[in-house]
């Protein structure tokens, strides 16, 4: 029987790619986003079902829920980005404040209300993933505090989601080619200098991320949570 995933964050990018890899394996996939026009696109491309959503938004979740399969084999909280690309460079105590909070809201708190709000739809043998990112333990201002946060909070998921076996785990990307994060204002020195920090020489894909979700999300990871999965080609490395 097919799995019902939900991919937040599903129209572009990694997003994308993820909604791309478990349609393609006959799951039953639903992308969230906010923007409806690439989220239709897609949506069509993959077969699945396109909803918008703001995920920092209480009153929105609820009204997704109106939506939404009564199960969730898969949950996989992508939606997030930096949001200081999209500040308007102010530079005074409030405004500070304001765009800090806006990258915990858009990257903390946005999956873990999605989580609470399916809760109880959660299934048995499903798994919970989040999309993380190198900046939680190389930096980034507020970005990489609210992955940071992000994995703090999965260990305590993970403690709550275990006896009902459901499993909660990080994948956290390096530099990742072909997605809108840099907001196309990636200098060329910099994207050069990214890929000279990995181990393979070359910028991450969208499609190694979503085969790393994939692997966290299948049966043969069953006994894998609480973890942060790098995906970085070796830009971080680890013991």
């Amino acid at each position: 029987m097919a799995r019902n995933i939900l991919v937040t964050g599903g129209s572009t990018g990694i997003g994308r790619a993820l909604a791309g890899h478990f349609a393609e394996r006959g799951e039953s996939v639903i992308i969230t986003g906010r923007r409806p026009g690439p989220l239709k696109e897609t949506a069509a491309a993959i077969g699945g079902r396109g909803l918008v959503c703001d995920h920092t938004s209480p009153e929105a979740l609820t009204a997704l829920l109106t939506e939404l399969p009564e199960r969730i084999d898969v949950l996989v909280n992508n939606a997030g980005g930096n949001t200081d690309f999209d500040a308007d460079g102010v530079d005074d105590l409030a405004a500070y404040a304001r765009d800090f909070r806006a990258n915990l809201d858009a990257n903390l708190v946005s999956a873990a209300l999605t989580t609470k709000a399916l809760e109880s739809r959660l299934a048995p043998g499903g798994a919970v993933v989040h999309i993380g990112s190198i900046a939680a333990d190389q930096g980034a201002g507020s970005y990489g505090a609210s992955k940071a946060g992000l994995a703090a909070w999965n260990l305590d998921l993970a403690r709550q989601l275990g006896p009902r076996d459901i499993t909660a785990n990080v994948v956290a990307p390096g530099y990742t080619g072909d997605t809108e994060f840099f907001r196309d204002r990636l200098p060329a020195e910099r994207r050069e200098r990214l890929i000279a920090d990995t181990l393979t020489h070359r910028p991450g894909t969208p499609a190694d991320i979503a085969e790393a979700v994939g692997f966290l999300a299948s049966v043969v990871a069953r006994h894998i949570t609480g973890q942060v999965l790098h995906v970085n080609g070796g830009a971080l490395t680890t013991r």
